[in-house]
C-alpha cells in the first residue's frame, strides 16, 4: 500500500519542520485576524469593548492599584476570551451542512453560559474595586 503524501496543516506545519519562525507569525496573524472578525461582525464585542473601555477609564480616574489593575486585566480578557470562543462556536453552527440539533443547541448554549459566567464574575471584580471608590465619592 502507498503512503499518501502529508496534507497541508492550516496556519503551518506543526510537524516541527521547516521555517519556525514564519510558522509562529502566520499563527499569530491567523489569530489576529480571527479577533478582528469577530470583533466587527459579533454583536456582543460591540458591547463587551465599550464596557471595557470603561472599566479601564475608571481605573485610571480612581488611580486603583497595581493588583487591582491585574484584577481588572484578567477579569477584561476573561470575558473577551471567552466571547471569542462562543463566537468559534456558533460560527461552526453556521457552518455549511450543518443542520440543527439538540447537542449543537446544548454546546451553543453552554457555550454562552461560558460568556455569562465570565462576565458575572468581572462585574463582581469591578464592584468589588470600584463602588468602595464610587460611593467615597459621592460622599455615601
Amino acid at each position: 500500500m502507498a503512503r499518501q503524501p502529508p496534507t497541508q496543516l492550516q496556519h503551518g506545519d506543526s510537524r516541527g519542520r521547516g521555517d519556525a519562525g514564519g510558522r509562529w507569525i502566520r499563527k499569530f496573524a491567523a489569530a489576529g485576524r480571527g479577533v478582528g472578525r469577530a470583533v466587527w461582525s459579533e454583536v456582543s464585542f460591540h458591547v463587551h469593548l465599550p464596557v471595557a473601555a470603561g472599566a479601564l477609564a475608571a481605573g485610571a480616574f480612581f488611580r486603583i492599584e497595581p493588583v487591582e489593575w491585574a484584577l481588572v486585566t484578567l477579569a477584561i480578557g476573561g470575558v473577551l476570551a471567552a466571547e471569542l470562543l462562543n463566537s468559534a462556536i456558533e460560527q461552526l453552527a453556521r457552518g455549511p451542512g450543518t443542520r440543527r440539533h439538540p447537542r449543537l443547541r446544548d454546546a451553543l448554549d453552554i457555550a454562552s453560559g461560558g460568556v455569562l459566567v465570565a462576565a458575572a464574575a468581572a462585574v463582581v471584580v469591578g464592584l468589588l474595586i470600584f463602588l468602595p471608590r464610587l460611593l467615597e465619592l459621592l460622599g455615601a
